[in-house]
Order: structure tokens, then C-alpha cells, then sequence
């Protein structure tokens, strides 16, 4: 019905608009930051933990102790093709307390700040690093104790 010459243009289109499509960029969306209004809400050295919660509503991260710190993050990252992802914006709100749970201090980072901000970095140290398969099997060797079989 239709020629080759026709189906192998289309074909070709086809290919040509699917790797276009696949450059093109994607960007994603994470975490939560409250808007410049509703943090215009909260005063420094009145509002407490509570009214904190009331207003902008509770961080998805805190500080390690209870009673700690309040953090918001919010992330833009960016995807293109086979690249790595790059994180092109990214906004911490720390709210600090002082020891009666009234805030101390709101502050506010980003990229610009000059500091990445890792948001979760949990490497644990390999005990094997270094030793080949048969060093690890024939270490265990000394360790066999015949009274543990009985």
C-alpha cells in the first residue's frame, strides 16, 4: 500500500522525536518549606512550640533531642537523560527554641549560602574493605571452636 520509502521516513521521524523526548529535562519536587507569609505570623521570643505546630504546621525532620530544633527542607532536582541528578535549589527553614520551648531564632538557607546540605548521609564503614574472598573465608578458620558443635 504505502512505500518503503514512506515507512522508513517515518520510522525515522519516530526515532528523531524519541530522542528528543528523551533529553528532555524533568524536574522534581521534595519536602515542604512554609511561605513567607505564614512565617510572618510566628514572632521571635512569643510564639511557642505549639503555635509553631498550629500555623505552619509540624517539620518532617527535628532536631536529635526531644524538644529539638524544627527543620523544613524543600529540594528541586533536575534530570536529564542519563545524567547524574542535579539539585539546582534547595531551602532549609530552621526554627530554634530556647530551653522553655519559646522560639529563639528563624533562619533560612539555600544553594547560594555556599554549603550543600546533604539530606540523608548514612555511610557505614565496610570491615572487609581490603581483603580478598579467600582472606575472608580462611579467617573465620580460627574462630571455629569444636566444643560449639556438641
Amino acid at each position: 500500500m504505502f512505500g518503503t520509502g514512506f515507512t522508513l521516513k517515518s520510522l525515522s521521524a519516530v526515532l528523531g522525536l524519541a530522542l528528543i523526548m528523551g533529553c528532555t529535562a524533568t524536574y522534581r519536587n521534595h519536602g515542604y518549606v512554609p511561605p513567607e507569609e505564614d512565617l510572618q505570623q510566628l514572632v521571635v521570643g512569643v510564639d511557642n512550640r505549639a503555635s509553631v505546630d498550629d500555623v505552619i504546621g509540624a517539620p518532617s525532620s527535628s532536631g536529635m533531642l526531644n524538644g529539638g530544633d524544627y527543620y523544613y527542607v524543600r529540594s528541586r532536582v533536575k534530570h536529564l537523560g542519563m545524567k547524574r541528578p542535579e539539585v539546582i535549589e534547595r531551602q532549609v527553614l530552621a526554627i530554634s527554641f530556647d530551653s522553655s520551648d519559646v522560639v529563639a531564632n528563624i533562619e533560612r538557607f539555600d544553594l547560594r549560602d555556599g554549603n550543600i546540605v546533604p539530606l540523608t548521609r548514612r555511610v557505614t564503614d565496610s570491615s572487609v574493605a581490603g581483603k580478598g574472598f579467600l582472606k575472608q573465608m580462611l579467617g573465620n578458620l580460627g574462630n571455629l571452636n569444636p566444643a560449639d558443635f556438641f
